[in-house]
């Protein structure tokens, strides 16, 4: 079935694809100047009073040469990490230690993503491919002036490659271990007059690769996808003062969800468990993931005497289903006490989102923006219970949400003086939602705490911030700003009733620099940030009653410092660099959790770090979890031009982050070690840019490590990608 779908892809991009264009040449002297769009215009990076990050061109194209998800871009900026523990479908964000580890399908995340300008609120939304992308911007601390829906951590913003005129494209082709294929392609089609329009697509593969070694299993091998997504935009623009521009959007996996292995993590460590296979596993149920994405945009454009109006509508379709074997081994199996087969999937979803926007066009010392935004979601989630005999599914538990939000915002900037600019933005948000659950099946479901609930929260956010023009190579910047995310509600499980979590709000600090040196050769900025958080929502994953709760911690804090480094060492060496540092620190002298295992010894139970209260860890003056202390990234790129005007080149990529806290509580096993990643392509370019073959290998010294677990009671784990290695082929047209 796969290889037809291969070859309709081809098919279809070579049949758009144009006649061979060239570029014009860069000027290989000095830095190219840094374009964003972090406060809803284009700007040079160095005059937006914010940390922002961005990752655009042959770096992008690197990191994703592996076909992993878009996970990928973990570490690769300060400050950005990001996990799951549901595969490919499912991507948690955390910007500055700031996030939340909820795994269910209505989770709620404090890191923003914005594709297109449309927000992807629910987190399965959040995982669409990369492909045909412009660029990747990262923007730290509350963003909640100018973005709408939970943006209190920062905002993660995806750009694709607009339509455009030229007949120009681009076709790739990987093969890699692991059975790994991927393709990609788009095309600006040849249409005339007004009309513009872009096709782009992605098909990634990778084989089972992963063994399962349990006799008679129902799922042999496991770990592998197959994972398409087509993207088309057609631009229609008589004339400067109108434009519109329409996105249809579809993706289809079929796949592995994350693989849980039972018993891989060494009692008393955090180290792997002795004589650890990553290609080896070894349960007895069913390990399956598909999901179905289709969505669209269209965002209108007037250009008005004086001012530019806006208007962005969206909507978003979404239907998952995720099953794996929980326990993750087979009966008998030490430290599997009893089998748990379970699974997850969403029905009737729809998003709907729709946002005016207008901005002053003017020149003159004052700029402006205003608009309003609506928010309209709904779905059904069906929690399945599995026979781990038969595999037959024996009890559901459905979940319907409905959230409807709206806000109106707006912000200004004042220039007063060539050196001093002004910046201030308010927003008021209003959002309710409404849950409700019912039970079919033979299994338990616990009502104690009811079986619907709404909330309704309304809020006032905004930042000021203030950028100095130290010299002609400087600028300083100072920015406050305030967030909030609307409450958030579970439902009610066999083990643990419904639950809910309040409104939280974030206070955020931060001072920085932003320079250019050594004539355009050197960029450098750094940034120096505390918050405070008021009314953290948290979630207690698993424990000894093996549920999951929300709940409000009264404070977390966090501080750090950023730094973002770019060198044009010669013409033909590129070296970038960041860091960061972050310090998290939950701040609730009463709250306590139970932690895995219900505090028993043995093989399967974790060793707890945290002063045990009744039964329960208490976690004042824990980290957040999955925040690093540490993150560092360095890329180097070294230019070998040819005589004939061809280039050999190498690159390398490193992403180191610092320990990690699986969970609330501390313990031994579920703290993930330091991890360190890297990457290494060495390629050849020739026809005047327009072709280029090149190696890769990912992970290049094959560290593996336990990257995420399950609070059951067997340490149970999951591992990053060992090491991948390829071959690419690319012809730009």
């Amino acid at each position: 079935m796969y290889a037809p779908r291969l070859s309709l892809l081809a098919l279809a991009l070579g049949a758009a694809l144009p006649a061979l264009a060239q570029e014009a040449p860069k000027d290989r002297s000095q830095l190219e100047t840094v374009v964003i769009t972090a406060e809803r215009r284009a700007e040079n990076i160095q005059d937006v009073p914010n940390a922002v990050s961005k990752i655009s061109g042959e770096k992008l194209d690197v990191l994703a040469s592996g076909g992993q998800d878009l996970r990928f871009l973990s570490g690769r900026v300060p400050s950005l990490n990001i996990e799951s523990s549901f595969g490919r479908a499912f991507p948690r964000f955390y910007l500055r230690g700031y996030g939340n580890t909820d795994f269910r399908l209505n989770a709620s995340q404090p890191v923003s993503v914005i594709v297109d300008d449309v927000v992807q609120e629910n987190p399965i939304l959040k995982g669409f491919p990369i492909f045909d992308t412009a660029a990747v911007e990262v923007v730290a601390g509350p963003q909640g002036t100018l973005f709408g829906r939970n943006t209190p951590a920062g905002v993660v913003k995806f750009d694709s490659v607009k339509p455009s005129h030229k007949q120009d494209g681009y076709a790739s082709v990987t093969v890699g271990n692991y059975g790994t294929v991927n393709l990609e392609g788009a095309a600006n089609l040849p249409l005339s007059g007004d009309w513009a329009a872009r096709i782009s697509a992605q098909s990634q593969r990778r084989a089972n690769w992963v063994d399962n070694t349990a006799p008679g299993a129902v799922t042999p091998k496991t770990e592998g996808y197959r994972d398409t997504a087509v993207r088309a935009q057609v631009l229609f623009e008589p004339h400067k003062e109108f434009s519109a521009l329409a996105n249809l959007h579809v993706r289809d996996l079929d796949g592995s969800p994350r693989l849980f292995r039972a018993n891989a993590i060494k009692r008393g460590t955090n180290d792997l468990a002795d004589g650890f296979e990553a290609d080896k596993v070894a349960f007895n149920g069913v390990n399956d993931q598909t999901l179905k994405q289709y969505g669209g945009s269209l965002r209108l454009k007037w250009s008005l005497p004086g001012i530019n109006i806006y208007s962005i509508t969206g909507g978003e379709h979404v239907k998952p289903l995720s099953r794996g074997d929980i326990d993750g081994g087979v009966p008998g199996q030490a430290g599997v006490p009893f089998q748990s087969e379970t699974g997850s999937g969403m029905n009737g979803h729809r998003q709907l989102t729709q946002e005016v926007r207008l901005e002053s066009n003017t020149s003159g010392p004052l700029s402006w923006q205003t608009g309003v935004y609506l928010f309209n979601e709904r779905y059904t989630i069906d929690n399945i219970t599995y026979n781990t005999t038969t595999h037959a599914d024996v009890d559901h538990i459905y979940t319907s949400q409905t959230n409807k939000a709206g806000a109106v915002f707006g912000s200004i900037n004042y220039a007063v003086s060539p050196e001093l600019k002004l910046r201030a933005g308010l927003r008021y948000t209003k959002d309710k939602k409404d849950l409700s659950s019912t039970h079919a099946g033979t299994g338990l479901f616990n009502t104690s705490t009811g079986t619907s609930a709404s909330t309704d929260d309304g809020k006032w956010s905004g930042d000021l911030s203030a950028t100095w023009k130290l010299d002609s190579t400087t600028n300083l910047y100072a920015r406050y700003a305030n967030g909030f995310r609307a409450s958030s509600m579970q439902n009610a499980s066999a083990f643990a009733g419904q639950s809910q979590a309040g409104p939280e709000n974030v206070n955020s600090y931060e001072v920085g620099f932003k320079s250019e040196l050594l004539k355009r050769t050197l960029r450098l900025s750094g940034s120096l940030f505390t918050y405070t958080v008021k009314d953290l929502q948290l979630t207690a994953v698993g424990g000894s009653n093996n549920a999951t709760r929300l709940l409000n911690a009264k404070k977390a804090s966090g501080n750090g410092a950023e730094l973002n480094l770019e060198a044009l060492i010669t013409p033909d060496v590129l070296v970038t660099f960041g860091g960061s540092l972050n310090n998290t620190k939950i701040k609730d002298a009463g709250l306590g959790v139970p932690p895995g295992g219900s505090l028993k010894v043995g093989t399967g139970f974790p060793t707890v770090l945290d002063p045990i209260v009744n039964g329960n860890a208490m976690i004042d003056g824990n980290p957040l979890p999955n925040a690093p202390k540490w993150t560092y990234n360095l890329t180097a790129r070294w230019s070998i031009p040819l005589p004939s005007g061809d280039e050999v080149y190498v690159y390398t990529d490193w992403a180191y982050r610092s320990k990690v806290n699986f969970f609330l509580y501390e313990a031994t096993e579920f703290t993930g070690k330091a991890l360190t990643e890297g990457g290494l392509r060495a390629g050849y370019v020739w026809g005047n840019g327009k072709y280029e073959a090149a190696g890769f290998v990912r992970n290049i010294t094959n560290q593996v490590r336990v990257t995420g677990a399950i609070d059951f009671n067997n340490l149970t784990g999951f591992i990053n990608d060992p090491r991948t290695y390829g071959v690419q082929f690319k012809a730009m047209f």
